[in-house]
This record gives C-alpha cells, sequence and structure tokens, in this order.
C-alpha cells in the first residue's frame, strides 16, 4: 500500500499546485522565480508533452485508462516481487497519469505552469531557448520513466554479471 500513497501525494501535489495556478493566476500570466531562467506561467494545454495531438481529449482519456490499468496491475506484481525502484517508478507514473487524467476529464485541458529559459552563448552564437511549460504530473512521469529504463539498465547488468559468473564457473 505504501507505494499507491505515494502515487496519492504526487497526485495530490499535482492538484493543488494546478489549483493555486488557476486561481491566484490569469491565464498566461508569468511570475519570475529566478530571474528570466525559471518562471511560474498560466498555461493550458490540450494535447500530450510540447502540445502534441491537440485537441485529442477522448483518445486521451482511452488511452490513460488502459495505460493506468497497466500500471496498477504490474506495481501490484512488482510489490509482490520486491522490486523497490520499479515501484517507485510506477507510483510517481501512476500518480502523474492520474493528475492529467483528470484535468482531461474535467476541463479538456492540462494546467501547466513550470516554464524554463535558456540563455547562453555557444561558439560566439547567442542561444535562447524556452522549455514547453509542464506541471508537476508531467515531471512525475518523466522521472518515473527514467527510473524504469535505470531499473532496466541495473537489471541488464546483474543479468550480464550471473551469466558471466556462470560462464567462468563451468
Amino acid at each position: 500500500m505504501f507505494y499507491f500513497v505515494i502515487a496519492l501525494i504526487v497526485f495530490l501535489l499535482d492538484q493543488g499546485s494546478k489549483w493555486l495556478i488557476v486561481n491566484k493566476m490569469s491565464l498566461y500570466e508569468s511570475r519570475p522565480v529566478i530571474g528570466e531562467f525559471f518562471q511560474i506561467t498560466s498555461h493550458r494545454n490540450t494535447g500530450a508533452a510540447f502540445s502534441i495531438l491537440e485537441g485529442q481529449r477522448w483518445f486521451f482519456l482511452c488511452i490513460t485508462v488502459v495505460v493506468v490499468t497497466g500500471i496498477i496491475w504490474y506495481l501490484l506484481k512488482m510489490i509482490k516481487d520486491k522490486r523497490k525502484l520499479l515501484s517507485w517508478a510506477l507510483s510517481l507514473l501512476l500518480g502523474g497519469a492520474v493528475g492529467n487524467f483528470l484535468d482531461r476529464a474535467l476541463t479538456g485541458e492540462v494546467v501547466d505552469f513550470l516554464q524554463f529559459r535558456f540563455q547562453f552563448s555557444l561558439f560566439g552564437k547567442a542561444i535562447d531557448y524556452t522549455f514547453a511549460i509542464f506541471n508537476l504530473a508531467d515531471s512525475a512521469i518523466v522521472i518515473g520513466v527514467s527510473l524504469i529504463f535505470l531499473d532496466a539498465i541495473r537489471s541488464w547488468l546483474q543479468e550480464r554479471r550471473g551469466n558471466a559468473n556462470e560462464s567462468h564457473g563451468s
């Protein structure tokens, strides 16, 4: 149950932060946190990451139901198998997916607000890049996916070491 509590905490932090943005800022309003590098900007997204597939609300709702069902099933399996890193990853995915799902289900759009702007010089050329605005659910999903990759690499290395030990032992 611990991992479902983690998912619930992610969900509540996500929804609480989005509630603050919707109720304390007007749409497209921006407030600097660290100069122009990090700003809180009230934004809405009807698509997925980087606004791809905009306006495909029902597609995202259906896909999310399938994905969340799969995450819950796999999370229960990983908890039983005592795969802690993978269980953490899945709990972050679950909380983030349900957070964005609720936004889409209720309003047809996701509240985004974390904005980063990178300004630097490279080989004498000025670079000014603003990363796509995102939210805490998106962050949890990205961290969860990263942990899944880390777990896969760790498992692959353990398997490889096991195979190497078997071949040296025979």
